[in-house]
């Protein structure tokens, strides 16, 4: 069985693509077989993987709305992760797709011809892009789950607030069983109040499950991606390495248990 998790928050600086990054590479040391997919049209995972986007023919865009072949478009990855790359034509893609009948399904047939093309993974990642927009929804409607990469410096209730609108939403309309795995605190610096006060208070806020354990603060992470690799390739025993390590592992034993009960999403309005 493939498990896939859509990695989302429309809040931009929480290392988001770090994140799916990160896990991606710790789950292949694991002998999973990985695919993370750029939903994003800044690009940053495919980037950040080594990828010059402008070097790209085809990417998941010509998948989405130019009926391109997805397997066509698999890159393989140092890390061991393979990738399905974004460029900035993707940007276009929302609006491609605003007029699609059954556009919230695009990504879920994608990830149909891939599995019946033969392409056999085990975990798929979806790199939601900052918004709300068509892709997010999209990337929802086809995910098992979603994880919510959040900064423990600044805790924009709002933002979270929204995005869980929108996941209520989604599992109304488009995919009943979509459940919200949990927040993933990154950014952690567990040497100031401020953030262990709010690593403390996350899951009592948002009434979700905390992602064990918190992403430390690292210089190590801004180096990584202009080396083309994640950090657990640049900077293996690192904290940052470490942690993401452990979330990949308990994210594992999470996909292992199965039928344990989904985290509640917020009815519209109650945040």
């Amino acid at each position: 069985m493939t498990t896939t998790l859509a990695v989302a928050n429309q809040k931009g600086g929480v290392a988001k693509t770090t994140s799916v990054a990160s896990i991606g590479a710790a789950l292949a040391e694991l002998g999973h077989r990985v695919l993370l997919v750029d939903l994003d049209p800044q690009a940053c995972l495919t980037f950040s993987l080594g990828i010059d986007p402008e070097d790209l023919q085809v990417s998941v865009h010509h998948v989405l709305t130019q009926r391109a072949v997805a397997g066509e478009v698999v890159l393989q990855t140092p890390d061991g992760p393979d990738l399905m790359p974004a460029t900035i034509e993707l940007a276009r893609a929302e609006a491609d797709l605003l007029t699609r009948t059954g556009r919230e399904h695009v990504i879920t047939s994608m990830l149909q011809d891939l599995a019946e093309s033969g392409a056999d993974y085990d975990w798929v990642l979806l790199d939601c892009p900052p918004s709300l927009g068509v892709l997010t929804v999209a990337a929802l409607t086809a995910a098992d789950g979603v994880v919510v990469p959040l900064q423990c410096e600044t805790l924009s209730h709002r933002g979270v607030g929204q995005l869980l609108d929108t996941v209520h939403d989604v599992r109304r309309f488009a995919n009943r069983t979509l459940s919200v795995w949990g927040v993933l605190p990154t950014m952690y610096d567990g040497r100031t109040n401020h953030a262990r006060t709010v690593l403390e208070t996350i899951s009592e806020t948002y009434d979700l499950d905390v992602i064990e354990p918190p992403i430390p603060k690292t210089i190590k992470f801004a180096e990584a991606p202009a080396a083309g690799r994640s950090i657990l390739a640049t900077s293996r025993s690192s904290k940052g390495a470490t942690a993401y390590r452990q979330v990949a592992a308990n994210l594992v034993a999470r996909a292992a248990r199965n039928g344990a009960p989904a985290a509640a999403v917020p009815e519209s309005g109650s945040h």
